[in-house]
């Protein structure tokens, strides 16, 4: 498909098109294909699951300007996307990147039925990612040109918990086929703090929002989310997973896809 005259890929799941749909938005390096699990099981057969390719990641085409490659820029095309599909009324998962995606395209998603972030820290200024993340010797490489295979080892081993039974690898080859300039460009407009005021946006939310949480996460820090004032905030406080780490999708897929459906069934009571 195209969205302002950019070629977007995505995979669907054949779910019940009677129930309500589901956007997955995908972190920075990897692609649509992370979601393939939650596609492919129960979930993915219950929920017509929507996960795009962001420009530059997987097989859709580069940003044809590098101011694309921006939270605005993203969260323009997550818009499209779920209009052009006709799932402006879908629940938008954010994992990482895709979470502060779909914070930064919740102004323009004003029907969607819910919201689900997870390793995706809402944050106001570029003074509060020290609070909000945690030291970690893989970010630099995610803004960085070009990265080679043992940085996208070390970026993939922080995406799960240590010693985890998942064989962090299979992040690796979306890293190393992310263009570069995705990773740059939104470096440069991360740092010029063009993006939203998401502490804002979750404070006016209207929307249902549920923030969960790996316990062995590297990446976040649970006990900055702990504090954040979230009036929409789902059963109250940050849903947290054990075992797991930045990427519980891929690691407890079944547990992750468990959470999602009650997160869902919730939004009819």
């Amino acid at each position: 498909m195209e969205i302002d005259r950019k070629r977007i890929a995505y995979l669907e799941s054949p779910g019940d098109r009677d129930e309500r749909a589901v956007v997955f938005v995908h972190g920075n390096s990897s692609s649509a294909k992370t979601w393939a699990p939650l596609l492919a099981g129960d979930f993915g057969r219950r929920f017509r699951c929507l996960a795009l390719d962001l420009p530059g990641h997987g097989q859709s085409e580069p940003a044809g300007n590098q101011d694309d490659y921006s939270l605005p820029g993203y969260a323009a095309v997550l818009a499209g996307f779920a209009q052009e599909l006709g799932a402006s009324d879908a629940v938008v998962v954010g994992w990482s990147l895709g979470g502060q995606i779909a914070l930064e395209a919740v102004p323009a998603l004003p029907d969607a039925g819910g919201f689900v972030l997870f390793g995706a820290p809402p944050i106001a200024t570029v003074e509060q990612m020290p609070e909000a993340f945690l030291p970690n010797p893989a970010m630099g490489a995610l803004f960085r040109e070009e990265v080679s295979e043992s940085e996208a080892k070390l970026v993939a081993e922080s995406f799960v918990a240590p010693g985890s039974p998942l064989d962090s690898d299979e992040f690796v080859p979306d890293i190393l086929a992310t263009d570069g300039s995705a990773r740059t460009g939104l470096g440069s407009s991360v740092g010029a703090g063009r993006f939203a005021d998401e502490l804002a946006i979750v404070s006016a939310l209207e929307q249902p929002l549920a923030i969960v949480q790996g316990a062995e996460e590297q990446l976040v820090n649970l006990d900055y989310l702990r504090k954040l004032t979230i009036p929409t905030l789902w059963r109250g406080e940050v849903q947290v997973l054990p075992g797991v780490g930045h990427a519980p999708h891929r690691e407890a897929p079944r547990e992750f896809a468990t959470l999602l459906t009650r997160f869902i069934d919730d939004l009819r009571t």
